[in-house]
């Protein structure tokens, strides 16, 4: 299919010919800022810009005649696409498009378009004009390296505008919860993807991945992202052997039960956010991930994770029962969440990172069946002997009762100290115990020789008894005695 180009002396342009019709389907606006967990180039230059508010300036400035007189055919050709191919929100666009040919003529070298949530009206939608309207838009602009549509389009038209710019098209976001209601049972309407052989990052929200699409082999594609979308594990595994060289990964929100398996060498960053309180384990081998976040699994094994700097562990229903990392030597933040772990689990991540500099530890409960169970009693010396470049360790409830049993502290003498420890946060949600808490808390404060901030957090204490007042009043005493560098909240 041949690339149409601009003759304004032949024939009426797309672009004036949408505009004069009267914008019957494409409606010019401020735009919303779209809702994404990450968004990308084309929707954050349209949403918030500040290079998109300079380019709308700079075109009412033109408009007006500002600049003391000077006309707009002044400004060289260079400035001007360069200042249009700031804008890529598809309303911008079109208005720029319609004040002379000169601006006209710079459509074709925008390299994004961007068509927000409500970039056309009900009407215009459900009657097929906003179909036509993107068509004529991404037909128009030849050098087209970024398409973002979040409005409602007939699936029936994707493989026609991709297949426009196919040579030229890098970055795909569609939103398919708002496409049309056209899209195939079997997932067979992802399948016209594979026409942009050229992608380097695809992001797509709403889709159902419960088969395989055959999109081909996408060599080029580094970043990855599926937003909210029931998932069969065999047709995740087949997807993601199709993208070899991905080193983004984000499967977010996605419902998926069974087992997970990845394997992708070049993978440095990767988001798995998994719901259902359903048992779901993952097998994970990349051996480059610097970045992995994970949310949702039972049983987790990861291969290869020498280079791992940053690693967060969460599962917010059910039970965490294995965690199989192997050794982190580069591991400088960690983060353990969730409402019941295995005591086994929690250990085998702990022993694992020893070199961490960030601890974030909060998990309710301990135990490996139905009853909840606390922590067993943490050796605070041995703890912190185990973890001797921790600088800030934030400790839920559950930790903190396991570091202030009788038996926590016997081993404190005078030659222990905490080396490189200079931020604490502490939540503590029961004055049980309290007398070993607070001995917990001056141990802290007297052997850590850098620390430079504790905040302790009092959350959800009850306070039907006095327990509770005198532990807080004794709390207070501890701040004032440590005020510069202990705070409560």
């Amino acid at each position: 299919m041949g690339i149409e180009h601009y003759n304004t002396n032949q024939r009426k342009n797309p672009w004036e010919r949408h505009c004069q019709e009267g914008h019957e389907a494409l409606t010019i606006g401020p735009s919303p800022r779209p809702i994404s967990p990450r968004q990308p180039p084309a929707a954050a230059a349209a949403a918030n810009p500040k290079r998109a508010r300079a380019a709308r300036r700079f075109v009412e400035h033109m408009e007006g005649g500002g600049g003391g007189g000077t006309d707009m055919n002044a400004v060289p050709d260079g400035v001007v696409q360069h200042v249009l191919s700031m804008l890529s929100n598809v309303r911008d666009v079109a208005a720029c498009a319609c004040v002379c040919r000169r601006w006209r003529e710079c459509v074709p070298y925008l390299p994004a378009l961007f068509f927000p949530r409500n970039a056309f009206d009900t009407a215009a939608a459900a009657g097929g004009a906003a179909d036509d309207a993107i068509g004529r838009m991404v037909r128009s602009v030849e050098r087209l390296r970024e398409l973002v549509i979040y409005c409602p389009f007939s699936m029936a038209r994707l493989p026609e505008w991709l297949a426009l710019r196919s040579t030229s098209l890098r970055v795909l976001e569609l939103r398919m919860d708002a496409a049309a209601a056209d899209k195939a049972e079997d997932g067979g309407y992802l399948d016209c993807i594979g026409l942009a052989r050229g992608l380097e990052e695809l992001r797509l929200w709403g889709v159902s991945l419960t088969a395989a699409p055959a999109w081909g082999r996408l060599d080029k594609l580094r970043v990855l992202e599926i937003v909210g979308a029931p998932l069969e594990d065999s047709a995740v595994k087949d997807a993601i052997s199709a993208c070899p060289n991905l080193t983004d990964l984000s499967l977010l929100g996605c419902d998926c039960s069974g087992a997970v398996s990845i394997e992708l060498a070049l993978l440095e960053r990767c988001r798995l956010d998994f719901l259902g309180a359903g048992n779901c384990s993952l097998s994970l081998a990349a051996p480059r991930v610097e970045s992995l976040e994970v949310q949702g699994f039972t049983w987790i094994t990861l291969r290869g994770g020498h280079s791992l700097r940053r690693l967060s562990i969460a599962k917010s229903t059910g039970r965490v029962y294995k965690v199989d990392t192997g050794k982190l030597p580069d591991l400088e933040h960690l983060s353990l969440r969730g409402v019941q772990w295995s005591w086994a689990a929690v250990s085998s991540v702990l022993q694992c990172a020893r070199d961490v500099k960030h601890l974030v530890m909060k998990i309710e409960f301990s135990g490996d069946f139905d009853a909840l169970q606390p922590f067993p009693e943490v050796d605070l010396v041995d703890f912190f002997n185990s973890h001797p470049n921790l600088r800030k360790f934030d400790i839920h409830g559950a930790m903190f009762a396991a570091l202030c049993q009788k038996n926590s502290l016997k081993n404190l003498d005078a030659r222990f100290c905490i080396p490189c420890l200079e931020e604490v946060l502490i939540t503590v949600r029961s004055p049980l115990n309290a007398e070993q808490k607070l001995n917990t808390l001056e141990s802290l404060v007297k052997y850590s020789v850098r620390l430079r901030s504790m905040v302790i957090r009092i959350s959800q204490m009850k306070n039907c008894h006095d327990a509770a007042d005198d532990f807080f009043e004794e709390i207070c005493k501890f701040k004032y005695m440590n005020n510069k560098k202990v705070r409560v909240e």
